[in-house]
């Protein structure tokens, strides 16, 4: 039997996607199948745009729901650490990149709430990989498509 992928995520971040799944079969897939009813009252089914296009809705919609079950399912309830002298999840970490000497904070999070444009990373990306369980004042390298590049860490909140 093949093992499902845990996927890491915070309590919070599980109950959005339970209240996603609730939204989504109740609320609506009554208003899809109702969409795919009024589309049927149309007539002729091999000529109605309308009931294809509700019938597609409809096969995204299986799709969407079944992936959010995989990840209720599935998920893996982490918390924030409370400690700061090294890098964990929920770590809000400043590094520097030695090259440039710019100064980036980041918050470590699972990969189902990662957005790196406000500056939360993924511990499984290759940047939050190389944090983990890192002190402050070490340095550490990462593999990009640029090439190497090099971090040091300045703070841990």
């Amino acid at each position: 039997m093949i093992k499902e992928a845990k996927y890491k995520m915070s309590e919070e971040r599980l109950n959005e996607l339970k209240e996603e799944l609730h939204y989504l079969t109740t609320v609506r897939e009554k208003e899809i199948a109702e969409q795919i009813k009024e589309a049927r009252s149309f007539g002729d089914l091999s000529e109605n745009s309308e009931y294809d296009e509700a019938k597609a809705e409809q096969s995204k919609h299986i799709a969407k729901v079944a992936e959010i079950k995989n990840l209720v399912e599935n998920a893996e309830i982490v918390h924030a650490s409370d400690r700061t002298d090294f890098v964990g999840m929920g770590s809000k970490v400043t590094v520097r990149d030695i090259e440039f000497a710019v100064d980036e904070t980041y918050e470590i999070v699972g990969s189902q709430e990662a957005d790196p444009a406000i500056g939360r990373i993924s511990d499984d990306s290759p940047l939050g990989k190389g944090m983990m369980d890192k002190k402050k004042g070490e340095s550490f390298e990462i593999d990009a498509p640029a090439g190497k590049l090099k971090f040091k860490i300045l703070k841990i909140q």
